[in-house]
């Protein structure tokens, strides 16, 4: 089967980051590729992969990037596919700032949906919500995920709870 999300990043020390985005697609089930695309050192490598990704079939990409963080915008120029940025917290960061702004700021015609820093599982499930508006199966997963949230602070709540820690929220 064809892979539904396209993962890339601007290096393989961003992998640490990205690698969460993978393993929650695995979890709804939905197929990925992932490869290191950057807009800087492979300008050209990043127009094809990002032309040519519609007809591949992918759905959504999620781009990952740290510094000035140009690849998830670059990408997003060039394809009718939805992208999600993940600003990275790389080694040449100012704090992560500079890559949070870099994908967050994008001229008006070229969105790009934005997690939060080194938040590649938000990617992955905003991605999965993506694919699930559209096929009825990932979407039930996704909502299924969402219920699990809920039961786990639910149980935290009345742990609380039962250990002593009253409020009136809770009476």
């Amino acid at each position: 089967m064809n892979p539904q999300v396209g993962i890339i990043m601007g290096s393989d020390s961003d992998l640490h980051v990205m690698q969460a985005a993978a393993d929650i697609l695995s979890t709804f089930g939905i197929t990925f590729e992932l490869t290191v695309v950057s807009a800087h050192r492979t300008p050209l490598r990043m127009v094809d992969y990002a032309t040519q990704a519609r007809k591949r079939g992918l759905k959504v990409i999620i781009a990952g990037a740290g510094g000035a963080a140009h690849l998830p915008g670059m990408v997003a120029s060039l394809t009718p596919l939805p992208v999600i940025g993940v600003p990275v917290k790389s080694s040449n960061s100012i704090d992560g700032w500079d890559s949070v702004l870099s994908i967050l700021q994008m001229p008006n015609g070229i969105p790009v949906a934005t997690v939060a820093l080194n938040a590649a599982k938000n990617a992955g499930i905003l991605a999965a919500s993506i694919i699930g508006a559209f096929d009825e199966q990932i979407g039930d997963k996704v909502a299924d995920y969402k219920k699990n949230l809920e039961a786990e602070v639910l149980a935290k709540a009345d742990k609380l709870k039962k250990e002593g820690w009253h409020n009136q929220y809770d009476q």
